[in-house]
């Protein structure tokens, strides 16, 4: 079971990619949500309030893959489709690409177009940090503060990570697991008499 992703690590630096006068500025950004989309547009229309497309695509998920690809205004298909084949050549994903563009004058055609995102967009992703991710599952253990020592055993055992914990008469705490050792870390709470656990995501 495959339970590891490739991202990148943060955000990269800023590249230029010049054709026939034109000029192509790349960034990739690590995101979550399409929430996260939107507010890197906005940051780099204003800072780039000259330009005339401001093309992009990303990817979200890792299971369920979400995608979009946006030409902004180019000719269908020369600008979104090309940075995307490049996350998805690099085989990553909660990731956006975006290439800003000044236009220099000069048409460059399809093919011109095509070959101009692509190259910036393939520049972006090799200027940033990609790295491996575990694919998690999140649960939640709830129980009364006599049981903790029994929980607490597992979790250092099991080498669990806590995510919050609420430690009053009753307690929860919210644990992640890799995915291919859910369904034994489950089974073992599980098990336990007065320890309830759910599946939070």
């Amino acid at each position: 079971m495959k339970d590891t992703y490739k991202t990148i690590a943060s955000a990269s630096e800023e590249i230029l990619f010049k054709e026939k006068n034109s000029k192509f500025f790349g960034y990739a950004f690590p995101i979550t949500t399409e929430e996260d989309v939107k507010s890197h547009l906005e940051i780099l229309r204003r800072q780039h309030f000259g330009a005339v497309h401001y093309c992009y695509a990303f990817q979200l998920g890792t299971e369920k893959i979400q995608f979009r690809a946006n030409d902004d205004g180019e000719p269908s298909n020369t600008a979104g489709i090309p940075i995307y084949g490049q996350i998805q050549s690099f085989g990553v994903t909660n990731v956006l690409v975006v290439i800003v563009r000044y236009f220099g004058g000069t048409k460059l055609g399809v093919g011109g177009l095509i070959s101009a995102y692509r190259s910036s967009a393939q520049m972006a992703l090799e200027a940033s940090e990609i790295v491996e991710k575990t694919i998690n599952i999140h649960y939640s253990i709830s129980f009364d503060y006599k049981n903790m020592n029994k929980v607490m055993r597992v979790i250092k055992e099991k080498n669990l990570e806590i995510i919050s914990q609420k430690m009053e008469i009753s307690c929860e705490i919210e644990i992640a697991t890799r995915k291919k050792n859910a369904e034994i870390i489950f089974d073992i709470f599980f098990s336990f008499y007065e320890i309830e656990i759910k599946l939070l995501y």
